[in-house]
């Protein structure tokens, strides 16, 4: 079987494990192979340091893409995160519509803000834009702040508890027609992870894994990489979240005992070896009770 290609549209920091740096590795162990499309470079991300560097790659993302045309190159996915402007919300879509076929699976992480407040670095016509973007993914991996700006609601208003999320991740598949993964879940103390809206069975699941008490960057984009991998080499939705789930508590939990500093991202690295292991069950389509 040939080796399956994502091309991953993300920033590059230099330092501090989030965005490509997190998904390059990831995926490789996953034995999927990662092709970066980098939507900046920055010296480090932007969280906890300042006088970093930042180099706007928007007019080479469009050269990329045609050169990768020009080849004949495909994808079994196309993941996004970060995006740096408005025009380059655009750019990904044009990118979407260029290299999707049947097989092809979209899945958009759409960054745009977390603990009910917005990055300052987005606008509201990059919201909206993220909002369109958002609608030609198959799948998406929002947290509540990101929910709420893609339903267009404040965030103060979105529903809680089990019940709540339900109908949260229910709204987000544009009824039914894409799958939507809502990160930040904590359906009980101690407990976190993710509630998942299904496209392909109409179900809705609750995936839990235990909370570890420290706060990192970067953990958003190492659960999206595992389930992008996993999804990839043919796990359920359901499968592949708790995979995500449970691999981003082992990375936390090493890294809040190391007593390594928020800014730096998890430890990953030496935990990359859990990621090799295909799921036995790939056609587990629960890791926890349904909602």
């Amino acid at each position: 079987m040939q080796t399956p290609r994502v091309a991953a549209i993300h920033d590059m920091s230099g330092f501090g494990r989030c965005s490509l740096t997190v998904a390059i590795p990831i995926l490789s162990a996953m034995g999927v192979q990662c092709c970066p499309l980098p939507t900046a470079f920055l010296s480090t991300h932007t969280g906890g340091f300042q006088g970093f560097t930042f180099l706007d790659m928007t007019d080479e993302m469009p050269k990329v893409a045609a050169h990768w045309t020009s080849l004949g190159l495909t994808f079994q996915a196309v993941y996004s995160g970060f995006l740096a402007s408005e025009r380059q919300i655009g750019i990904v879509e044009d990118i979407i519509t260029a290299f999707r076929r049947p097989d092809t699976q979209v899945i958009v992480d759409p960054v745009m803000g977390d603990h009910g407040q917005i990055y300052q670095t987005y606008t509201p016509a990059m919201c909206s834009g993220m909002r369109r973007l958002a609608q030609l993914a198959d799948v998406i991996t929002p947290n509540r702040t990101e929910a709420a700006l893609l339903l267009d609601v404040p965030y103060e208003d979105l529903p809680a508890g089990e019940a709540g999320c339900r109908s949260i991740v229910e709204r987000l598949s544009l009824e039914g027609r894409r799958s939507v993964v809502l990160t930040g879940a904590s359906l009980a103390p101690g407990r976190t992870g993710a509630v998942c809206f299904d496209a392909v069975s109409g179900r809705t699941e609750a995936v839990q894994t235990a909370y570890i008490a420290h706060e990192f960057h970067g953990t958003g984009d190492v659960f999206a990489s595992v389930l992008t991998g996993a999804l990839v080499r043919g796990s359920t939705l359901f499968t592949a979240a708790a995979e995500a789930a449970e691999f981003v508590r082992a990375c936390a939990e090493r890294t809040a005992a190391e007593g390594l500093a928020m800014r730096e991202g998890v430890d990953l690295e030496p935990l990359l070896g859990l990621l090799t292991q295909v799921p036995r069950d790939r056609t587990c389509e629960a890791a926890a009770p349904q909602v």
